[in-house]
């Protein structure tokens, strides 16, 4: 059977795994950990929600159609004065066009960081000795608007299937901001479920070096190798885990649009390799991509459940898998611990 792991005297300091002696004792650490974790996250965002409930709900409706049309009219726009009120070129030729100038817009940030190395963000960036060839760069560029060319192709079945399903189109049918809520919410544990099982199947060694291999050439991830994969692959793990959420839910096309803008975006800054201010935290992906073994879901709940995050959670990588909320370095609040001595090394 192959093995993908990289070994550890070949890993750098931050993800070099922490030896702990008393196992029983690392497992309650670790769920008494998570369990601090989870309390803090929970408890922070319903205090936040409670002091601006009011407030921000009465903007977003605002802004969403409540009390004024903007939502509306801008969907108006969209599907029957640019698109001419035609469902079959506004599902596929549309949403994929928009889809794909997103993408790359936020591409540009990232290539920008990794071609010009500007100073502010390289004590951002996780894998410093890291650096993009352009020749690797040409080529999932390449890759990419391949991918994007076939996701264009699969929007073709996709679109009758969504009819069948019931998957609404017209302005009236648009959700309201407390419906978008719930449905977002579906739609991340559909996504972590679908995305987690695929993943964790595509490492299967029988099919590794097949398909998902492409995706690992890269083990210092740079933002646009969210895509940067085997076709299969593309399809099955990064098309239909975004999209089996709000067929489930049977959404509206903006909906869906919103939500794979989302999704775009989290996948992007998940491999973007550098960890920076005010945004989700890439450590866990950027480590799976350095480990190949650890880290298969998007939120890393299906991890903890399955156990395939245990070598992440001993490393420095995990505690620095937090949101920044400064612009101090994650590496700043969580330095490497010193270099032992082979003497010490030999000790232990």
């Amino acid at each position: 059977m192959e093995t993908f792991c990289t070994p550890d005297s070949e890993l750098p300091d931050w993800a070099q795994p922490k030896l702990k002696t008393d196992r029983s004792d690392e497992t309650k650490s670790q769920l008494l950990g998570a369990l601090k974790k989870l309390v803090f996250i929970v408890g922070t965002a319903l205090l936040a929600f409670a002091s601006v409930r009011n407030s921000l709900v009465w903007h977003f409706e605002s802004f969403w159609g409540a009390s004024k049309t903007f939502y509306q009219d801008l969907w108006k726009f969209i599907f029957y004065d640019i698109f001419g009120g035609n469902l079959f070129v506004t599902s596929t030729f549309g949403n994929h066009i928009a889809l794909a100038t997103w993408f790359w817009f936020n591409s540009l940030f990232f290539m920008f960081l990794d071609i010009y190395k500007p100073r502010w963000a390289m004590k951002y960036k996780i894998q410093e000795d890291k650096q993009v060839e352009m020749s690797k760069l040409y080529k999932a560029i390449r890759v990419c608007a391949r991918n994007q060319f076939l996701g264009f192709i699969i929007s073709i079945p996709i679109f009758f299937l969504a009819q069948k399903r019931g998957m609404k189109f017209e302005t009236e049918d648009l959700p309201t901001f407390h419906w978008l809520l719930v449905e977002f919410a579906v739609f991340i544990v559909v996504e972590e479920i679908g995305f987690y099982y695929c993943h964790r199947l595509l490492h299967h060694p029988r099919i590794y070096k097949h398909i998902h291999k492409v995706h690992h050439e890269w083990t210092a991830a740079i933002s646009i190798i969210g895509i940067y994969c085997h076709p299969i692959e593309h399809i099955f793990s990064n098309y239909l885990p975004v999209f089996m959420g709000p067929f489930i839910m049977g959404s509206h096309l903006m909906t869906l649009f919103m939500w794979s803008c989302i999704a775009i975006t989290s996948t992007q800054i998940s491999h973007g390799g550098y960890h920076l201010p005010f945004l989700p935290s890439p450590e866990a992906h950027d480590y799976h991509h350095l480990k190949f073994i650890n880290n298969f879901g998007v939120m890393g709940i299906l991890d903890r459940l399955h156990g395939t995050d245990n070598m992440f959670v001993k490393t420095k990588a995990y505690d620095r898998h937090i949101m920044l909320i400064g612009l101090t370095p994650a590496k700043q609040l969580f330095p490497d611990d010193p270099k032992k001595s082979i003497q010490e090394k030999k000790s232990e």
